[in-house]
């Protein structure tokens, strides 16, 4: 399967703009099966969402499933929305030429108040794309390893990290990206943006790793680009089958 990852400096408040950069980017990468986003890619990262969030039906959502319908590919990204019960979700789409699924993220960033207005997530998702499943986890949750546990959460392939994570805590990007996947004994695709917002700069060094701790693609710091990789999932079956790390993980008894 290739995956291109859309490493983008995204401009604050102005999903036309994040958009028409996407499409920009999208028609510079084409013939990929599956492209991932960062968090709150067409607003940034907003923790005070009233001004800026938009609708079920935004414009960022519709160009994704025009995309994926168009290019026969999947698409995740996460957008900050305002639902139509009134609630703000923080909320990862993951679309399909078929189907549109979306996951809430679920450890709000306390501490930088993302709790005060954002509603947080009470389900994993799994989505499956061309047989394969992808966990979806939204930036904080990857620090998390319970909440992305194989078995706990289903069974997956891959997990899917969209991702503001600031430059002051790159280190800990890089060492819970590889936790992640080696530890379920997966693929981990992280899409990490770049630039500024009012309150960080963020480096991106977005990236694939695989089951055994090795990094398959790295986007530059500190640059917007789209970065592509094949995953051979027959070679992910192979590793499960043949060093069964999985089978000995604590819980299997009671399906954790």
């Amino acid at each position: 399967m290739k995956v291109t990852i859309f490493q983008t400096d995204v401009r604050w408040a102005a999903p036309d703009e994040n958009v028409r950069n996407v499409q920009r980017l999208f028609a510079a990468n084409a013939g990929s099966d599956l492209y991932v986003l960062p968090e709150m890619w067409a607003t940034g990262f907003a923790t005070t969402p009233h001004e800026i969030a938009e609708n079920e039906d935004s414009i960022a959502r519709r160009w994704m499933e025009r995309a994926a319908a168009e290019h026969q590919c999947a698409i995740s990204g996460s957008l900050l929305i305002q639902t139509s019960d009134g609630t703000y979700r923080n909320r990862q789409y993951f679309v399909t030429p078929d189907a549109t699924v979306f996951y809430d993220k679920h450890h709000l960033f306390t501490y930088g108040h993302e709790d005060r207005y954002i509603t947080a997530g009470d389900r994993s998702v799994v989505a499956t794309w061309q047989g394969r499943r992808f966990l979806l986890l939204t930036c904080y949750d990857l620090r998390f390893p319970l909440w992305a546990r194989y078995g706990r959460v289903g069974e997956y392939d891959a997990i899917i990290v969209v991702a503001n994570w600031p430059e002051k805590r790159q280190p800990a990007w890089r060492i819970l990206t590889h936790a992640r996947a080696v530890e379920n004994q997966c693929y981990l695709i992280g899409c990490n943006r770049v630039g500024d917002d009012e309150f960080c700069h963020y480096r991106g060094e977005s990236l694939v790793c695989g089951p055994q701790g090795v990094t398959l693609l790295e986007c530059a710091a500190d640059a917007e680009e789209a970065k592509t990789v094949e995953l051979d999932f027959g070679w992910l079956d192979d590793v499960r089958s043949r060093f069964r790390v999985l089978d000995d993980r604590d819980g299997k008894e009671v399906g954790v």
